[in-house]
């Protein structure tokens, strides 16, 4: 039989695998990305127990859940619990405090013979272990920040490198008005227990640098740490520069061509166009008071163009022209105003594919 654990940094290290027996209510605010949500109680059922704990006491509520999870439910919860953990045999389980419900699982899964440790402090431990190593990563961790116009691909680098944290992975976003991408995003505590397990293990590795995409404060609705926000402001920099007609190919990848693929997973082909157009007219409003009225009307009306044109033929190449504006007219002035408030040294600038030889001549 194996002991419980309080040993944190093991599981989000070694990915173990949790079995999260909260209600599903607590594990949609915020979980572990290596966790399964097998809840003891459903959400009703979590909502009269805690009228009867307040009204009667902890021993009424108790008996009041064995009433709830009885006969064929409480078999029907045994079974999931004893199918994931024949899938998962070196996994842990857990509640919010390690407390009754983790030990009361732990007792009827051990009357069915399955060992099932658990984790001492339960999900509250967990969570607190993350934020308060999320902070010393940040503080200790010598990062290089890879700045870059929009279009130069700074993403497609920080993928191919051993050594970086994909911010905008994390947060399932592209990280503009035009980054949002179909299933959403996680929320901000998902989003933060995930990055905290992420600089965890850039800090275990020992990584000379690590490295990290420009970002602002915020990640569509995923907001940065403010350590963090603070750290790519002065930290060294990495400087993608590209044309811009590079840059449109690139934008037009990444944002039309690539999304749709993307949302014909998501939605089916029939859908997927129409979505998309939806999302890319919807962006552009987004920035309507920032683009100016007219301007904002040109490109909107450049973009329904290209979407009928892509729609009819599948061509997306009259894309193109709102793209090309769009960079130039818009996003480039962000970016320049956003370099200038970067204090970090420049240790490098050159084209992607240089920057990429340099990236991996220095961390070979």
């Amino acid at each position: 039989m194996r002991d419980n654990t309080r040993d944190y940094f093991s599981l989000f290290l070694n990915d173990i695998p949790l079995m999260d027996v909260r209600a599903p209510v607590e594990f949609d605010k915020g979980a572990f990305p290596n966790a399964s949500n097998l809840p003891l109680i459903n959400d009703d059922e979590r909502h009269q127990i805690g009228i009867c704990y307040k009204q009667k006491g902890q021993q009424a509520a108790i008996d009041l859940g064995n009433q709830l999870v009885r006969g064929q439910e409480r078999e029907r919860r045994m079974q999931a619990w004893r199918a994931w953990w024949q899938a998962h045999p070196h996994g842990y389980l857990y509640c919010f405090r390690g407390g009754l419900r983790s030990q009361t699982t732990q007792a009827w899964l051990r009357e069915a013979g399955v060992d099932a440790p658990l984790v001492t402090g339960g999900y509250k431990a967990m969570r607190t272990f993350l934020l308060e190593e999320q902070e010393k990563c940040i503080a200790e961790l010598p990062f290089e920040i890879l700045c870059g116009r929009t279009g130069c691909a700074k993403t497609r680098v920080i993928e191919t490198r051993s050594n970086a944290i994909d911010l905008e992975g994390l947060a399932h976003h592209r990280g503009s008005a035009f980054g949002r991408r179909p299933g959403g995003q996680p929320s901000q505590i998902d989003f933060e227990n995930a990055l905290a397990i992420a600089l965890i293990k850039m800090r275990d590795r020992g990584y000379p640098t690590v490295l990290l995409e420009d970002e602002s404060k915020l990640i569509g609705r995923c907001h940065l740490p403010f350590s963090l926000q603070d750290k790519i402001k002065s930290q060294p920099r990495i400087i993608i520069n590209e044309t811009l007609a590079s840059r449109v190919q690139i934008t037009l990848e990444d944002y039309v061509v690539g999304p749709l693929e993307e949302y014909q997973q998501h939605y089916g082909e029939q859908e997927a166009l129409q979505r998309l157009g939806e999302e890319l007219l919807s962006a552009m409003d987004r920035i309507k008071r920032r683009l100016g009225g007219l301007k904002h009307q040109q490109l909107r009306q450049l973009l329904e163009e290209a979407l009928v044109v892509q729609a009819m033929s599948g061509d997306p190449e009259l894309h193109r022209e709102w793209i090309h504006s769009l960079l130039a007219d818009y996003y480039d002035p962000m970016y320049d105003y956003m370099m200038s408030k970067r204090e970090g040294k420049v240790v490098f600038e050159g084209s992607r594919e240089e920057v990429s030889t340099f990236l991996q001549e220095r961390h070979r």
